[in-house]
């Protein structure tokens, strides 16, 4: 795994500059699960993942991962050996469509004139993985859900600067997004394929986030976190990122 860096917001010149460490990361997506599969990925991320399959959650009682969507199972994967070792630990989820195939279901059901199952109504709402963070790990600490359009893991790394600097010794991120049902096709086109990003941040140096302002811009080729991504995954250290007219810089250090 990498080891990168919140201090307070600094001001460098006309841009707020945010410094943490990443102590780990970890990422999945349909053939791709370790950091040798991210690694080959990286080098070609335009070759995508294939849609199927679903990540391993078998450290959850059967009871319990039968309630699980696969975008809280990607979700689960990556973010519970993260947790290990902490009694506390922040979690900040982020999704820009979160549970939409879930939802989707739903609505057909109810066009269909058929009774909606309050468990999966109950499952479908944004917070909903950290709800079930929350029961299946006895977690009662600070835990958000946040949908901010495309630079989601943006926002989600200042709320966790956020926690940092009020003394959160660290905070777990994750980024996950399912593909939508193909009835969304022309108006959500930003899921190349099925994929959740977690990253441990710590109070360090080694990373940097700067936010500026730009003209606005055509959105990146890569959705930010597979960006993020490729980054830890084949050793960049600078990333430039633009949603409308907010530019998101990053330095890493590896």
């Amino acid at each position: 795994m990498l080891h990168h860096g919140l201090e307070a917001p600094q001001r460098a010149g006309s841009n707020h500059v945010f410094t943490f460490d990443i102590a780990h990361w970890r990422a999945w997506a349909p053939g791709l699960a370790s950091v040798q599969d991210w690694q080959r990925w990286s080098a070609a991320p335009e070759v995508a993942a294939d849609g199927e399959g679903a990540p391993d959650v078998s450290f959850l009682p059967a009871m319990q991962r039968r309630r699980l969507s696969r975008l809280a199972r990607m979700a689960f994967h990556v973010a519970w050996p993260l947790a290990e070792g902490y009694d506390r630990l922040p979690f900040i989820f982020v999704s820009r469509h979160g549970e939409t195939p879930r939802t989707f279901e739903l609505l057909t059901e109810l066009a269909r004139g058929e009774p909606l199952s309050p468990t999966h109504f109950s499952l479908s709402v944004h917070n909903a993985v950290i709800g079930l963070w929350s029961i299946l790990r006895g977690q009662t600490c600070e835990m958000a859900a946040l949908a901010a359009e495309g630079d989601g893991l943006e926002h989600g790394l200042l709320e966790a600067c956020a926690l940092l600097a009020e003394g959160a010794p660290a905070v777990l991120l994750v980024v996950a997004e399912e593909q939508p049902p193909q009835a969304y096709g022309q108006w959500v086109n930003d899921v190349p394929f099925p994929y959740a990003l977690g990253l441990l941040i710590t109070p360090g140096q080694r990373c940097q986030l700067s936010l500026g302002h730009a003209p606005a811009t055509a959105p990146a080729a890569l959705p930010h976190a597979l960006s993020l991504l490729q980054a830890l995954a084949g050793a960049h250290p600078h990333l430039h990122h633009c949603w409308k007219h907010r530019a998101w810089n990053w330095q890493l250090t590896h």
